[in-house]
């Protein structure tokens, strides 16, 4: 039978945008029917595999280089979308990339990134199928590598990806979601509303996951999550936070109040 991990790490290395996301629902509903094992203990390797695999567009650039997105146009309201359908991709390679690299984890850590790949990659779908209906596609537009960045530096500790990733780089989108689907909204937009507010929905989720594994791993070290995240964070140079704070999204997302009240400090 195929395992769940090797088969993560085979997926994270196609190229094909497309045929990855395939490979991604197939992969969730085989092992929803059991016919996918799990192995946590076994330790992978990449191989000599181009991790993670990616379509040669976009061409990546670094963020500051990235143009302006503006509403006025057409074509700025598609490359706002764009980027968020960037996102959405990275977020598939990471979830994929969690779930093979780190062995040990208890069984429902596997099963909660296979499921954040399977949101990821419907997320991707949809805002690319929204912009492939304006004559735009995913590629069309420059794009930064910043998220994957922080996924490479934190290759060699899980409770440094679970910090600095899921309840660090994606919980800036809870802060930039809303404000994003609000300019759509002015605009009267009402399919890329209705897009950005499932995103928006699902990353609280995906979110509270990062949240749930690095508490279990400060517990099982021994840590207290405030002092660990803040020494992580400047070890692995995470970025400073800045506001403003989507305060009630990542109170859902499982944010303590302690950590809520130093984000205004």
């Amino acid at each position: 039978m195929i395992e769940l991990r090797q088969a993560a790490l085979e997926i994270l290395a196609i190229t094909d945008a497309q045929i990855k996301v395939g490979r991604v629902s197939q992969l969730f509903d085989e092992y929803q029917e059991r016919r996918i094992t799990l192995n946590p203990t076994v330790i992978l390797s990449e191989q000599n595999l181009e991790l993670p695999g990616r379509p040669s567009k976009p061409e990546l650039i670094p963020p500051l280089q990235v143009p302006k997105r503006r509403m006025d146009s057409v074509e700025g309201r598609i490359s706002l979308l764009h980027s968020l359908a960037h996102i959405e991709f990275n977020a598939i390679n990471l979830a994929l990339d969690a779930i093979w690299r780190f062995s040990g984890m208890p069984i429902q850590y596997y099963e909660d990134w296979l499921k954040v790949a399977k949101e990821e990659s419907y997320h991707f779908t949809i805002v690319n199928e929204y912009i492939q209906s304006f004559g735009f596609t995913y590629g069309d537009f420059p794009a930064h590598n910043s998220l994957w960045e922080m996924v490479e530096r934190t290759k060699d500790a899980v409770i440094a990806r679970m910090a600095l990733v899921p309840r660090t780089m994606e919980a800036r989108g809870l802060d930039a979601v809303p404000m994003i689907r609000d300019r759509f909204k002015q605009i009267k937009e009402v399919g890329a509303v209705e897009i950005l507010e499932i995103i928006l929905r699902d990353e609280v989720g995906h979110v509270a996951i990062g949240n749930h594994w690095f508490n279990f791993l400060c517990t099982k070290d021994q840590l207290l999550p405030i002092s660990a995240y803040r020494d992580l964070a400047k070890k692995y140079c995470a970025p400073k936070l800045r506001g403003p704070f989507n305060m009630e999204a990542r109170r859902r997302a499982g944010f303590s109040e302690e950590e809520l009240n130093l984000l205004g400090v």
